[in-house]
């Protein structure tokens, strides 16, 4: 197995001695990366948004200063993503099964003496999922559990903003910087369920009055956005700021969790 680039931040890579000495750890906080495994169109690879979460924090996390401490679990790659339901490539477990595999791990991390998590979430299916966890596991365990949102948007389209839901323009063009030969941009393309001009009475996301969707509904290919538009340069540019901002997220996230335990 290889080991991520935060390896000193990484449990796994700890030994038993190692975990035990790591002090005060009622005051630092473990992120938990949760992501998919699921078709993401012809042109990537169905590990996508699990792939991206390791980028993200292996890009990330070197800029935390080294006196900020923080660790990281192994990732929960595989997620609820039976919206894709109907193309080959995706695995899913079940709502239950998720949420107990987090408050699992999350009730042995307290046996551990660890107080506060963080979850880096980068499949939007497990969402809902992981509230109800999260609440769960604040009032069983009396933890501190919050979710990561770096504030950093990239620079999109109306139409790509709106109706850019899956394998789209970032995550190809983010795929495009932090892999190599996995995304085939021969067979990119661009396919909407609608167009902001013309968004019907109803949203799949972001709207007052939305409706529940599996992907086949939306989309033939498994795109839904415009991932014929990503470029190497856009992912390039675009993981910077997102490391950047994820930085600054668990720079705040530490200091915030030091402070709750000293009071």
């Amino acid at each position: 197995m290889l080991l991520p680039k935060y390896r000193d931040r990484y449990l796994p890579a700890l030994s038993l001695q190692q975990i035990e000495a790591i002090p005060d750890k009622e005051s630092i906080p473990v992120i938990i990366p949760t992501g998919a495994i699921e078709q993401h169109g012809p042109h990537l690879p169905v590990g996508v948004d699990s792939i991206l979460g390791q980028a993200y924090l292996g890009a990330a996390l070197p800029l935390v200063a080294e006196n900020v401490p923080v660790y990281v679990t192994p990732p929960i790659t595989i997620g609820k993503s039976d919206e894709h339901r109907g193309f080959p490539g995706t695995l899913f477990i079940s709502t239950k099964t998720l949420g107990r595999l987090l408050t699992s791990i999350a009730r042995q991390l307290h046996t551990w003496g660890f107080r506060t998590i963080a979850i880096l979430n980068t499949h939007g299916g497990n969402i809902s999922v992981l509230r109800y966890s999260m609440r769960q596991i604040q009032s069983e365990l009396g933890m501190r559990v919050v979710l990561l949102r770096p504030t950093y948007k990239p620079p999109l389209s109306a139409q790509e903003d709106a109706y850019g839901l899956h394998a789209n323009e970032v995550e190809t063009s983010n795929m495009l910087e932090v892999t190599e030969g996995l995304v085939d941009m021969s067979q990119a393309r661009c396919e909407y369920p609608a167009r902001v001009g013309e968004p019907g009475e109803l949203r799949p996301e972001g709207a007052p009055a939305t409706f529940t969707w599996i992907t086949s509904d939306v989309s033939r290919s498994g795109i839904i956005g415009d991932a014929a538009a990503a470029t190497p340069e856009k992912g390039k540019e675009w993981v910077a700021n997102y490391a950047q901002s994820l930085a600054q997220e668990i720079t705040k996230l530490s200091h915030w969790a030091q402070k709750k335990a000293g009071e």
